[in-house]
Parts: C-alpha cells; structure tokens; sequence
C-alpha cells in the first residue's frame, strides 16, 4: 500500500458502506504493528465490526489485539461517551440548583446532540494526541459509513465556529460554558486535520460505480474541509480464473467498466488495488491476507456446507404479502453497502406493477438507483429527504411562528440556536414522520439511512414520544402518531437488507434486536447478492459460494421469520427492467467471452 511507504502519525479511512473499510484498516494497522510500530486502531462508527474482524473483545479503551504483540484496539462508544459527558456537565450543579433545574439539565443533555458532541469531544482529543493516544506512533480511525464520517469530520470546524460566534452563552447542547473549556482542543483537531505531515485520509471503495462516485464526492467535501492528503484504495477488484465460467466473466467485466470510469475527480490519487478475497476477511490470519493473490490462498473448497442444498425463495414472493393490506410504510433497513436502496426500489416497482400507489424516498444522501426511476411508471412518485431543504424549511417555520413576537435580542438567539449543528436532526426527524404518514392514503418505500442513522432516528421517535405523553401542544400529528404507526405490522413492514457473508449478518441481528427493543419486530430479512442459486466453476467464486452458505443458514436459523433471496447480477439493478429482474430467482444470464 502506498501510503504505508511514509505513513503518517494519523490515517482516516472512509468510503461507502460496505466497501471494506475496517478490513483495510485493519490490514494496515497490522501492517505497521508487524514492522515493529505501535499502533492504536480506533473505530467511530456506532455500529462497529471491529470485534469481530480482529477477533477481540474490545471496550472504550485500548485493548491488545491477541497474536499482533504492538496493536492496541477500541471502540469509541457514543452511549458511554454521552453519559459521561452529560454527569460532567450535570454534577457540579447538583445540591446548588432545584431539583426541578437539574432535571431540566439533564433532560437537554438526552438527545442525539449530546451523543454527537460527546463522541467528537473523545474523537478530538484522540486525533490531537491527548491523553490515550500519546504513546503511540500511528493512530488509524475506521471511520463510520460515509454520511457519518462527514458529519464527524465538519464538526471540528463546526463546533469551532458556533463557539465563536455564540454570544448568549446556550446553545442547543446546554450551557456553552462546558464547550468553551475545550476550544484550544479543538482548534487542535483542525490544525492535525488538514496537516498532511500529520492526516492521511483513505478513501476506499468497491469497483463499483455507485462506490466510486460516493468516493468522489466525499473526496471534494473532505477537500472543502481542508484535507488534501488523500489517497485511494479499491477493495475486491475479480479477475476470472476460469474463463469458461460466465458469471467470473460478467463479474470481471463489470468491475473492469467501473474501473475504467473511476470520476474525474479521484483518477489521479494514488491508488491501491486489492483483490477480492476468496472467503471472508474475519480474523488476524485473513487480514494478513488481504493483499495476497485468491488462489494462493484458496485450500481446499467444500461445496456441502451444513448437508442439503439450499433453496431459497426469491424477493418476489415477499411482494403478494406486501400488497394485501393495500397501503402502508414499508422500510428498508440495514448495514451501509448491503444494497437498500436496490430491495426499495425494486418493491416499489413490483408493487407499481401491481397498480398500487406507490411513493418512494430515501433518507440516504448517497443515494443513486431512486432518481433513475423518476416518471418511469404510472404509479410510482419520487421524494428524497434532503437535510439541507429540509433545515431552510424548519428553519423558517420556527422564525415565523415561535420567532414571530421575539424583540430583537430574543430573535438573534434563536436564530443562532437554529444555526447550530443539532438542527438538521431535528428537521430531518420531522420530514421522516411526514413521510410515514403518507401511507395512510397508499404505500410508502423508505428507503433508510445506513444502520446507525436509522438507530438515530428510531431513537428520535422514542423521546418524541416520551415528550407527547406529557404534554402534545405544538407537537406535530405526524411526529405524535410516528411511533405507533412503526409498531404497527398492519401499517409498517421493516425489511431487514443483508449480504450473504459474516459482519452484515452479525450487524443485521444487531439492528434486529434494537428494533425489537423499540417494540418493532421486522416482517423480513432480504439477502442480497447471493451466488448460492449460480451455477459457477471459477475456483475464487466457488469458494466464496461455499463460505456463505453458513451465513444463510445462520439466517434462516436463527433470525428470519420470513427470508427472500436475490442473486448476484450481471448488469447493475439500475433502471426499472433490471429491478424486475432482481424479483425471480434466475441465474445471471451468460456473457460472452473476452
């Protein structure tokens, strides 16, 4: 990797989800550690996978890696993170305000703000070298999904401007006093950032269109932000080995088209290219791996995992289920990369077909297969959630109603309260709710944001709903009735979105389990790019057919009420045709040999 020839003391790694950005960053954690360096790994993404990669039972502090003697690992944990900072700011109030001013207090440090600053205040000092991190010579951060990271990497500027500029010493994170105190800290942080001596920032994604034009425009926003040092990594690029098995050929042809139209944008940083891997890149041994050519590392293939073949139904039959209540919300959930915005759109197009009316939107801003749909069928309309639109427009309710008899001062701090960072959460909460309420009047498809979004905003869902219980003046219908109507089955239909390997299964069972704790139960898990119904012959793809057939019997075991299966596509699923196509349950058509 060429960015490990003169490595900096802090490298990022981020991209789309599912591209394999804690695979590679493990890979060059231990890497530097073998060479003799010592290192600490860091994963930020509140659905973190990092355990299980490396194999290790890992907390909010640093923790050995067992079998890589200088890597230390951790998690930064936004719960932990949050209560601690909430009792800091809380405790010396206590025994000097009133009861009811203490609850109060701690009533403004409960929400998805408080989470925010509490993790960046951790993420902070880690990346200026305070504290946990001195001792070490390289600190890596596995980023979390591509939305995420950007919010984390803007707040440094953020925060930092909203501190300057503030005047009335409140904000929507509780007294700014508590924030002051860290302004050097974070002046820190921006300073380490944007200093290529010290930052380097790898951007990793798949050979996939989709993946490279995330890649792009996170690069231009990361760049916007100050951070010039970046390099790219390509994760998974296919190279047949057998040139009699058509799916190896359409597979290699498809990452071969993506790679010759890598955006403008990135074709000119230095780049990695690392191969897909023949099995899953779970444990230490298969880290160390990770560069090395598939068929030396292949063994011995068994195709009999677990006895009899599995047969599986295909997402189509999902969709007669669907359609018999004639109305509702129905969402797609799970990891970032695991294909939701596919699974959405292709319900909504199967339930368009239909004759339903069917409205589809997402909350996802990388989102790309929606807008190829717009006007493509009689039934079917278009929305996407977009947190800048959705701001203005919240923004200026709240001027022109709560705003509208403030006298000056009053107005100029709520004008700054609403220029705070917390406000896209709240706006954006809202525009969910209204959406969901559409389904009264026909079907919803939403298709959500990655897995630590939709936790968010579920999350969001339980305060609100908390709040309405004591008091429901100036409180939206939509936002009252926005929990009821998710734990409704005959209203809301969850689908649980995965792939057919090991860190997507394991975090679908996660999200699952959050929202069974919210009092929402899914109706189904949908597997996504499977080559279990393929009939293939390249040795890497045969291999890798084998390795996930434990994965869907764990599903179908031990998770799923109902499962539905999609094969992997030789065409991306981008147009209404190829989305009909991911319905059935066909094999990839043939291509000719080149």
């Amino acid at each position: 990797m060429e960015f490990l020839q003169k490595p900096t003391r802090i490298l990022f790694f981020t991209g789309k989800g599912g591209v394999g950005k804690t695979s590679v960053a493990s890979a060059t954690a231990i890497r530097l550690a073998d060479a003799g360096k010592r290192v600490l790994l860091i994963s930020t993404d509140p659905a973190s996978n990092l355990d299980e990669v490396l194999g290790a039972k890992l907390g909010s502090s640093p923790s050995a890696v067992p079998g890589v003697p200088q890597l230390m690992a951790m998690n930064i944990d936004p719960e932990a993170s949050a209560k601690a900072y909430r009792e800091a700011m809380v405790a010396p109030y206590r025994g000097k305000l009133p009861d009811a001013a203490i609850a109060s207090m701690e009533e403004q440090f409960s929400g998805s703000c408080t989470l925010e600053i509490a993790a960046f205040d951790e993420f902070a000092r880690l990346l200026a070298g305070h504290g946990t991190a001195d001792s070490f010579d390289h600190v890596i951060f596995d980023t979390a999904p591509t939305g995420h990271t950007l919010r984390l990497l803007s707040l440094p500027s953020a925060w930092d401007g909203f501190l300057g500029s503030s005047s009335t010493g409140t904000s929507c994170l509780g007294p700014l006093a508590g924030l002051q105190a860290q302004k050097k800290l974070y002046a820190d942080t921006v300073k380490a950032l944007g200093d290529p001596a010290i930052t380097t920032l790898v951007l990793v994604a798949r050979p996939e269109a989709s993946a490279l034009r995330e890649a792009q425009r996170t690069s231009g926003e990361l760049a916007s932000l100050g951070i010039h040092n970046q390099h790219l990594v390509i994760n998974g690029v296919f190279h047949a080995g057998n040139r009699a098995d058509p799916v190896a050929l359409a597979m290699e042809q498809r990452a071969g088209n993506a790679m010759e139209q890598i955006p403008e944008g990135i074709s000119s940083l230095p780049r990695v290219v690392i191969p897909l891997a023949p099995r899953g890149l779970v444990g230490i041994g298969a880290i160390r791996s990770i560069e090395n050519s598939p068929a030396s590392s292949l063994g011995e293939v068994t195709e009999s995992v677990g006895g009899s073949a599995l047969v599986l139904p295909p997402l189509g039959d999902l969709i007669e289920e669907l359609a018999r209540l004639g109305h509702g919300v129905i969402l797609t959930m799970g990891k970032g990369g695991v294909g939701k915005t596919t699974v959405a759109a292709a319900v909504a197009v199967a339930l368009a077909d239909r004759g339903c009316a069917v409205h589809l939107t997402t909350t996802d801003p990388a989102a790309h297969i929606v807008a190829t749909l717009n006007g493509a069928l009689r039934h079917l309309t278009m929305g996407r959630i977009d947190p800048k639109a959705e701001v203005a427009a919240y923004s200026a309710e709240v001027l022109a109603t709560a705003g509208k008899d403030l006298d000056a001062q009053g107005r100029a701090m709520l004008e700054e309260d609403l220029r705070s960072p917390c406000t896209e959460e709240i706006a954006v909460f809202r525009a969910f709710a209204a959406a969901v309420e559409k389904g009264r009047d026909g079907f919803v498809v939403l298709d959500t944001a990655p897995t630590g979004h939709t936790i968010l905003l579920l999350d969001a869902a339980l305060a609100y709903h908390r709040e309405v219980t004591r008091q429901s003046s100036g409180i939206d219908e939509s936002v009252q009735n926005l929990l009821p109507r998710l734990r409704d089955p005959a209203y809301s239909r969850v689908l649980i979105v995965t792939l057919p390997e090991a860190t997507p299964v394991h975090e679908a069972a996660k999200l699952q389990a959050d929202l069974k704790r919210a009092g929402i139960v899914p109706f189904a898990w949908v597997v996504n790019q499977s080559l279990t119904p393929l009939r293939l012959t390249d040795p890497v793809l045969v291999s890798r057919r084998a390795h996930e057939a434990r994965f869907l019997r764990e599903v179908m075991e031990q998770h799923a009420s109902r499962l539905a299966l999609i094969p992997w596509q030789a065409q991306p699923p981008v147009g209404v045709d190829h989305l009909r196509e991911l319905l059935v349950a066909l094999p990839v058509p043939a291509v000719a040999a080149g």
